[in-house]
């Protein structure tokens, strides 16, 4: 059987995460919803999003990207969350049976405005 292989990202909240005020945590996130958001536009990210109902609330988000797991780790450093330690990435390489798994192009939002107007 063939398979095909994506890079996974998994945004996991560290123990250390500092410590925002409300207003810091929305300004933080839109930026960082602008870069996940830029990312797509460039190709790079085929399809993420945030966790619900997850067993260890530290897993905070997935991505799946277009690039190699050393490429996604570069990239994935220059979010605004991960920079600011809000965040943390764990990269890995995903393989499912070949033409398993498709992602379509569509917008990502760029803000929580985005989000909330939904």
């Amino acid at each position: 059987m063939k398979f095909d292989q994506h890079t996974l990202v998994l945004l996991v909240r560290p123990p250390d995460a500092p410590e925002l005020t409300p207003e810091e945590a929305d300004a933080l996130q839109d930026a960082h919803l602008a870069f996940r958001a830029d990312l797509r536009d460039q190709g790079y990210l085929l399809g993420g999003g945030p966790l619900i109902d997850q067993d260890d609330e530290r897993l905070r988000g997935i991505s799946v990207m277009s690039v190699d797991p050393a490429t996604a780790r570069g990239l994935c450093a220059a979010d605004p969350a991960v920079r600011a330690g809000r965040l943390a990435v764990q990269v890995m390489t995903w393989m499912v049976p070949a033409g398993n798994v498709h992602f379509e192009a569509v917008p990502a939002p760029r803000s929580m405005r985005e989000v909330e107007s939904d």
